[in-house]
């Protein structure tokens, strides 16, 4: 019994009274008039696509029987962005970018950054290859990471180059191809009007040991490492080197050589008869020597000129090695 909810009177029936006020207030009191008031309640009018009320998210939350009307992106009541948040998986791509953005960040996904690898022998390029290590090879390196093998080698073939002496004895030696190379380069100089001299040849490993331990007598060891070769680790023992004077004794073994006629010659010309300095100025920290403006080391025209066609200054970076600025 309600108000507006009886069916629809037939053509022939008579309409009845309406019930009076009193007898809606008795059903009123009534648990029976209350679920009739109920049933003849209108109901909500239906939502428009894609809109939602905050009750009836709400009602929909706490029922559990029905799921929230879905909100566009960025839109929607904050209890619904909640649940949205609670309830709802977070999409592929989402996922994809947070474990991204969490691999980025992870030490493991970190790249390992490897050691870099020793450039590559410029030398390599030439038609004739030479050892690096072998003693009797123009290419041999011998510095304070490589020390000559065997230790108290001997050139089998020295002898005395027939050019201007300041020294006697062994240290007048040479072996035979650096010694026919000095004689030409000795007999240029000259011919351009500069005196050179033979200040220091070969060294046996006797008197590199005496020459070294004087250092270090005088200087130290330390100040000893960085101008004297240790014992079995000198080129002179090797026979292809020597140190050059400019006849008078000036500067002799002394920065100031530098500026010397025959040490300016031999750095603009040595190249052409297969020597390099091979002490460079400011390469200590890869030669492990000062600059030796004086000391000449033979390795033929060839890789000679081709170092200073590449502008490459030190025998370690052109044969493609490590720097050796101290023993290990």
């Amino acid at each position: 019994m309600c108000c507006n909810c009886s069916p629809e009177p037939s053509a022939d029936a008579q309409p009845g009274p309406r019930p009076t006020r009193r007898a809606v207030a008795r059903l009123l009191m009534t648990g029976a008039g209350m679920s009739a008031l109920a049933a003849c309640t209108p109901g909500p009018a239906p939502d428009a696509p894609g809109t939602g009320s905050t009750a009836s998210g709400t009602t929909s939350s706490t029922s559990g029987t029905a799921s929230p009307a879905p909100s566009t992106p960025g839109s929607g009541s904050a209890s619904a962005g909640s649940s949205a948040k609670a309830s709802v998986p977070a999409s592929p791509a989402a996922s994809a970018s947070s474990s991204a953005s969490a691999s980025a960040k992870s030490p493991s996904a970190t790249a390992t950054t490897t050691a870099a690898a020793a450039p590559p022998s410029a030398a390599s390029r030439l038609a004739k290859q030479y050892s690096l290590t072998a003693p009797a090879s123009p290419w041999v390196i011998v510095n304070k990471h490589r020390p000559l093998r065997p230790a108290n080698y001997v050139p089998a073939d020295l002898v005395q180059p027939r050019v201007a002496l300041a020294v006697s004895g062994e240290a007048a030696q040479l072996n035979r191809t650096t010694a026919a190379a000095a004689e030409r380069m000795f007999a240029a100089a000259a011919a351009d009007g500069v005196t050179m001299t033979l200040a220091s040849g070969y060294r046996s490993y006797a008197t590199q040991t005496v020459t070294y331990n004087g250092w270090v007598s005088s200087q130290g060891r330390a100040a000893a490492d960085t101008a004297s070769a240790r014992p079995g680790y000198s080129e002179h023992q090797t026979g292809w080197s020597f140190d050059i004077g400019d006849g008078g004794g000036a500067c002799s073994f002394q920065p100031c050589f530098a500026e010397q006629p025959a040490a300016v010659w031999a750095k603009a010309n040595a190249h052409r008869f297969g020597f390099v300095v091979r002490y460079p100025w400011m390469q200590h920290a890869i030669t492990g020597y000062f600059y030796e403006s004086w000391h000449l080391r033979y390795i033929g025209v060839a890789a000679a000129t081709d170092m200073r066609k590449r502008g490459i200054a030190t025998l370690e970076q052109y044969f493609g090695l490590a720097a050796a600025p101290g023993y290990r």
